[in-house]
């Protein structure tokens, strides 16, 4: 039914875009936009960010609208991701606090808006997904850079970024927090997890595309980008860096174990040493990694697993539609459920956080669209020949399971710099598993 009426107004417009020099050049234009949502994460704020997005979904409407032979179609995790996009809108209808929950609808709208549009720009501009990644990339090594000199600068914490009563000076790590706002070293970390496997990818791609001093210049910004992603002290963010390193032994093992075995066995415990070195002799990073397993000794910890209580019991409350999608409207009804002294902006989890705000319904519904995404870009890694597509497939996995798990510990999931680049990865994902592609 879409399809039909996109047929008929593009057949009334055709003269319109055939003569209009804007309309000729849309696509140029939405992929300026997008370029522009990627630097302007670095360093403008969430509201400026949202507003470059919602440029690049209006120029797409404009595309799909006027532009002859564009349909819309959907792969079978995004009809998963429609009715959670669904089940969003009757938990907005159904909140107490609808003002509230309105702006937390507009963001959730904005960016899955985002990623239909960069969709239907996928269709007819593939040869643009390397394009997007180096913008990716090369806004990752940036921050790598501003958050490498922050180290050696020892700047000052904004806020109590870590728990210091039980360590020794030479145990307290500087964390580093870049560009991004609002000034935060998790922000950051989760920047780093979600954008450096792009890094690792053109690495990879330019290696196979025998293209060898662009392979090395991308191989050492993942390497410097990695670097700096321990310097921000996010635990959380560490866990996303194994996922990313378990994903790139994974895809390596495809083509390197059955001809290469030796080399591969010896990059991986040459990596594996190197990480116990680092956590053996740097004490601040040590002590950063065993907090993990402190539990109730670090506040930290403590402050998450009381905040997840709560949150528990307001799901249990409002496990049907839940309280409306939004941080504002979370933190009003957090209050009356949070233990005295541990305000929050959200459950600290994203699945948790999910739940809480739209419902179970809606929870199922993203877990079978991960779910559903993750299965089909195994198989295609699995059974193609087609290197490069399994490599910047491969990329788009390892950032989307590296996100998961990082935001099982952390709210840094809903800020824009992350939400736009996971949701990119997704369309890029999407574009990749389209059966003609395939075919």
């Amino acid at each position: 039914m879409f399809n039909n009426i996109l047929k008929f107004t593009q057949a009334k417009t055709k003269f319109l875009y055939e003569n209009s020099l804007f309309l000729q050049n849309i696509d140029k234009l939405i992929l300026l936009s997008v370029a522009l949502v990627f630097f302007a994460s670095t360093c403008m704020s969430s509201d400026v960010i949202g507003f470059i997005a919602l440029i690049t979904i209006f120029l797409t409407l404009i595309k799909v609208v006027t532009k002859p032979g564009e349909k819309l179609s959907v792969n079978s995790f995004e009809l998963w991701l429609i009715a959670y996009f669904m089940l969003v809108i009757v938990s907005l209808a159904g909140s107490t606090l609808f003002h509230l929950s309105l702006k937390g609808f507009f963001k959730t709208f904005t960016y899955i808006g985002f990623y239909f549009s960069l969709v239907q720009y996928l269709k007819g501009n593939r040869d643009k997904i390397p394009y997007l990644f180096g913008i990716i990339g090369l806004c990752v090594s940036f921050e790598a850079l501003a958050g490498f000199l922050q180290n050696f600068a020892h700047v000052e914490e904004i806020s109590t970024w870590q728990d210091v009563s039980s360590l020794n000076p030479e145990e307290v790590m500087t964390r580093v927090y870049g560009t991004l706002k609002p000034y935060n070293p998790n922000l950051l970390g989760g920047y780093f997890v979600v954008g450096i496997p792009t890094l690792y990818a053109m690495a990879a791609y330019f290696l196979a595309d025998k293209k060898y001093k662009f392979s090395v210049i991308g191989l050492l910004l993942a390497l410097f980008s990695t670097l700096t992603l321990f310097l921000t002290g996010c635990r959380g963010s560490y866990m996303g860096m194994m996922v990313i390193m378990l994903g790139i032994f994974g895809v390596s093992a495809k083509y390197l174990w059955q001809n290469y075995k030796h080399i591969y066995l010896s990059v991986v415990g040459a990596v594996v040493t190197f990480i116990t070195l680092a956590l053996i002799s740097v004490a601040s990073l040590r002590a950063r990694v065993l907090s993990i397993f402190a539990m109730r000794q670090d506040s930290s910890n403590s402050f998450r697993f009381n905040v997840y209580q709560s949150s528990i019991e307001m799901f249990k409350d409002n496990y049907l539609l839940g309280i409306g999608v939004g941080n504002q409207n979370f933190r009003e009804i957090y209050g009356l459920y949070m233990k005295t002294g541990f305000d929050a902006l959200s459950a600290y989890n994203i699945f948790l956080e999910i739940g809480v705000e739209s419902g179970v319904f809606a929870l199922i519904a993203f877990v079978g669209f991960l779910i559903t995404l993750i299965k089909n870009a195994v198989k295609f890694i699995c059974n193609s020949k087609d290197t490069k597509s399994v490599l910047i497939l491969s990329a788009c996995l390892i950032s989307v399971c590296a996100v998961c798990v990082h935001g099982m510990v952390d709210t840094v999931f809903f800020r824009p710099q992350i939400q736009f680049v996971f949701w990119t990865m997704v369309a890029v994902a999407s574009n990749i598993l389209q059966k003609d592609y395939q075919g």
